[in-house]
């Protein structure tokens, strides 16, 4: 696997696993981007919209997978969009895979066509269908507990499902969360921990986070995840990116927590904003078997932040803010916080 080239000098900001107090009170004090990062993060989006299809049109299509036949993946959100190719390329290569998704019918409808046009082609593919609404709570919960139950392997569970309500109000789920908040950073943590017992079983494992170009824009205040204090106008760009740079640093601190005799990897993978290829680098982060290495070797470089992968699979390095080591283990704790877990949930396991 290619390694990255950014030098794990940046942002790192502990001398004994703490940050350091000056830098700690320098984080506290920050309110937002830095017109630099601001701007630097509308520079990536950019570049990505521009460029990311003439990378991609040289890229083999479908991706080649590793054999697969012994693995089990979760795939959230699998009903459209990326999601939906992540599971039928991943079925077709010979994995076991588990749709969890919030319209079961129409997933079983998916299915169906999907066995008709594999036909002739090989043994059918092995899919299955688990309800999952990342809107609601209670709902991640139940999805956990039966699948723990089942005490069943699962080598892989990928985090995709998403929303980007583009030009919409502001909305909260049941729980009383922002909706881009909850689907794309709470419910995800909250299945990510409880499913560890059978990632554990299963090592090893990984967790693979679809998270966006577009958390370079992001900027988290985990007291105010919910975006409610007025400190900052809400629109759905700031929930939605907000929600990205969330995902990444609680990730960052969960594959810190996890003892590598877990066995349990966690990466973030950015798919691109083109419709070119978009699964790839999910497929790969889900599959690659360098990808254990690589982040083990940031693990023990003391790299701040998890494995970022880019759109045509490379490692790279994500936003500045990212790299935030205090406001990274503050929202840490206000995600266990507010998805009702004890804050050694890790540990428990």
């Amino acid at each position: 696997m290619a390694s990255s080239s950014s030098s794990p000098e940046k942002g790192k900001e502990k001398a004994n696993g703490k940050p350091s107090e000056d830098v700690a009170k320098h984080k506290v004090k920050k309110e937002g981007l830095g017109w630099i990062e601001w701007f630097m993060g509308w520079f990536y989006l950019a570049y990505e919209m521009l460029f990311q299809r003439i990378v991609a049109s040289n890229l083999q299509n479908p991706m080649p997978l590793p054999p697969i036949n012994d693995l089990t993946f979760i795939v959230t959100g699998s009903t459209s969009g990326i999601g939906k190719e992540i599971a039928r390329q991943l079925a077709e290569a010979g994995g076991l895979v588990v749709m969890a998704v919030r319209n079961p019918k129409a997933a079983s409808d998916l299915i169906k066509k999907w066995q008709e046009d594999w036909s002739g082609r090989g043994l059918p593919l092995n899919i299955e269908v688990m309800e999952l609404d990342l809107l609601s709570l209670n709902s991640v919960v139940r999805f956990a507990e039966a699948w723990n139950a089942r005490s069943g392997p699962l080598h892989a569970l990928i985090n995709n499902a998403g929303i980007f309500s583009i030009g919409e109000p502001q909305k909260f789920s049941k729980d009383g969360y922002e909706e881009h908040m909850q689907v794309n950073h709470l419910a995800p943590a909250l299945l990510s921990i409880l499913l560890l017992p059978s990632l554990i079983r299963s090592s090893p494992s990984r967790i693979v986070n679809v998270n966006s170009i577009m958390h370079n824009l992001g900027f988290v205040d985990p007291e105010d995840m919910n975006v409610t204090s007025g400190k900052k106008k809400f629109t759905s760009m700031v929930g939605y990116s907000n929600s990205k740079l969330a995902q990444i640093m609680f990730s960052s601190v969960l594959n810190k927590r996890l003892p590598t005799e877990a066995g349990i990897n966690v990466v973030c993978v950015s798919p691109g904003i083109v419709h070119t290829n978009c699964s790839r680098s999910t497929l790969f982060a889900a599959t690659d078997p360098q990808l254990v290495d690589y982040c083990e070797s940031l693990k023990a470089e003391d790299w701040p932040v998890c494995a970022f992968l880019n759109h045509d699979c490379r490692p790279a390095n994500p936003s500045e803010e990212a790299h935030n080591v205090e406001t990274a283990y503050r929202v840490w704790e206000k995600t266990l916080e507010l998805v009702g877990l004890p804050s050694d949930a890790v540990e428990a396991y």
